[in-house]
């Protein structure tokens, strides 16, 4: 698990959680006593989910939980979700992201979120950051 603390625009603070792939990790900072410290005073969630995962039921349930974590203490969170390594999607990228965001928005029920395909490959990183307003520190 990779952890970061990014400090920028004066005193924002940008903390950076990459678990991917590491159960231990989630379970811990989604368990009742976490949750308080993870999700109190969320301005944005980034949830990256990869494109050609094979495991799409266990990341919706890791997601649905940190959404019910974020609702009850950053209700007025953004939402943002990235289907990450679209260059790897082995059937059309456009259908692709189509089907993931579908699904996605199932799982997110009445909650706003904005779905984005990314690469590194591509200039799709990017153009997140120039055309969010969350996303104004990129």
């Amino acid at each position: 698990m990779e952890q970061n603390h990014v400090r920028f625009l004066g005193d924002l603070i940008l903390n950076l959680w990459d678990c991917g792939g590491q159960d231990s990790f989630m379970d811990s900072y989604l368990s009742t006593t976490q949750r308080g410290t993870i999700f109190q005073h969320v301005g944005v969630l980034i949830y990256v989910f990869d494109v050609e995962t094979r495991s799409m039921d266990k990341d919706l349930v890791y997601y649905r939980e940190c959404l019910e974590a974020l609702q009850k203490f950053s209700p007025d969170a953004a939402v943002f979700l990235l289907v990450h390594k679209m260059d790897l999607a082995r059937e059309n990228r456009k259908e692709k992201l189509e089907k993931k965001t579908k699904e996605i928005q199932e799982s997110s029920g009445d909650v706003g979120i904005t779905v984005f395909g990314t690469s590194i490959y591509d200039e799709s990183l990017y153009k997140v950051c120039r055309t969010s307003p969350c996303f104004d520190a990129c």
